[in-house]
């Protein structure tokens, strides 16, 4: 049987924490998986940035990428690498770039998902160009702000069409507040949202793959707070329904790894913000769940490496149209887009692989999260946040958490969140 050491690239920005305990844990892992006729090891390399020849072959696997959605020269990279070296990388670079969340939102409706009344508002600024001014002059129509206020109603949400991290967004409670809002909003389109208010809760479904991690989320809380650590908090159908809507969204747009955020009022499900690919990754931010996001994002992307797992360059949306079109409940719709998402995500393929190859997973993992490696990962994200006087009380906020989970989840294994 033949030997083979597959490469899985690390394309990073600011990240600090996740990398370590990535890479550490794929060592403690030690991996030699037979399959296909060969013996498969693993090793992981952060990607550098420098100039590259289109022609020069890509050295990776697959490729696990935290920049691009940012950074140009990293997309462009990765998009050569796709085109002319079969490389597998989550997420779609085109799809990441095109589809903000506007058209998110358009494709969720067209599909029959209950995103909130969604108006989008022409800029109250613009970039000055030679044919603005003319343009403007035949096309641009007055419109009355009271009217639209009054016709969407209040309170509504006004948001960046694009965009992510809570950046720009304002809650609108009168014409005053729409107005000043809209004044201060610059060369930026916005969307404005009906708020779906009151609601019982707020969801943040994060989906890595076919593997799901549902979270109680506070977005008035700090940062360092908005994951709360509930567990076990929702009905198995409401659990489901946010599983079939995370999974739909994702292969819908080719996204490994993304986040749906949405509130449930009278026991209705909506998705308010779902175009999050490549969601906060810091165990600033998630604590209690970072362990979960690492084993995930090992699992999957071992997957991928080993099984080759081919990129979809293009995306196919008429199976999921051709099931909207139908007379069938909104419910058993969600059911048949979520079962095309399995099928896209080769779920079973991957719960098989991962039951044969990674079952020793969640014990190294258990031992690794009380390791000093994973303190002082936690120690190097907090002292790049935080002030100093504030640094050792919330690494040890951070580290405390992180034990609750391993007392509470991680001796028990988690099966991936599906």
């Amino acid at each position: 049987m033949s030997q083979r050491k597959l490469n899985i690239g690390l394309s990073l920005g600011a990240d600090i924490c996740w990398p370590i305990c990535y890479e550490t844990l794929l060592k403690d892992l030690n991996l030699n998986i037979k399959l296909g006729g060969e013996t498969l090891s693993f090793e992981s390399e952060r990607i550098t940035i420098e100039p590259f020849n289109l022609q020069q072959p890509v050295r990776y696997d697959m490729v696990i990428d935290r920049l691009t959605h940012w950074y140009s020269t990293s997309r462009e990279w990765i998009k050569k690498g796709i085109l002319l070296d079969d490389l597998y990388v989550y997420n779609n670079p085109w799809s990441l770039q095109s589809n903000e969340k506007h058209t998110s939102y358009a494709a969720m409706l067209r599909l029959g998902l209950p995103v909130p009344e969604t108006w989008m508002m022409p800029p109250k600024a613009y970039e000055e160009s030679e044919d603005l001014q003319a343009t403007l002059r035949q096309y641009a129509r007055m419109f009355s702000m009271e009217d639209i206020g009054n016709d969407l109603g209040y309170p509504f949400f006004m948001k960046p069409y694009h965009g992510g991290g809570w950046k720009g967004v304002s809650k609108i409670d009168n014409l005053q507040e729409f107005q000043e809002a809209y004044d201060n909003s610059g060369k930026e389109v916005m969307n404005l949202q009906s708020a779906v208010l009151p609601h019982d809760w707020f969801v943040r479904c994060v989906g890595l793959g076919p593997q799901m991690r549902k979270v109680n989320y506070d977005p008035s809380a700090p940062l360092h707070d908005r994951y709360t650590t509930d567990i076990d908090f929702l009905s198995k159908e409401d659990g489901s329904i946010l599983e079939d809507m995370t999974a739909t969204i994702n292969s819908f747009f080719g996204w490994d790894f993304n986040s749906c955020e949405a509130l449930r009022r009278g026991g209705i499900w909506h998705p308010i913000d779902f175009a999050n690919a490549c969601p906060d990754s810091q165990v600033t931010s998630l604590h209690y769940h970072f362990p979960w996001l690492i084993k995930a994002n090992l699992r999957w992307s071992i997957f991928c490496a080993a099984t080759g797992r081919k990129m979809h360059r293009t995306l196919d949306w008429d199976a999921f149209f051709a099931i909207a079109d139908t007379d069938i409940s909104p419910r058993e719709k969600l059911s048949q887009y979520a079962a095309i998402a399995h099928e896209r995500f080769q779920t079973e393929q991957f719960r098989e692989f991962c039951q044969t190859h990674l079952s020793h997973l969640d014990e190294v993992a258990y031992d690794f999260f009380a390791s000093d490696t994973m303190r002082d990962a936690v120690h190097q994200k907090v002292v790049a946040l935080f002030p100093e006087h504030e640094v050792e009380d919330f690494t040890e906020l951070f580290w405390s958490r992180i034990q609750s989970w391993r007392d509470t989840e991680g001796a028990a294994g988690d099966a991936g969140g599906f």
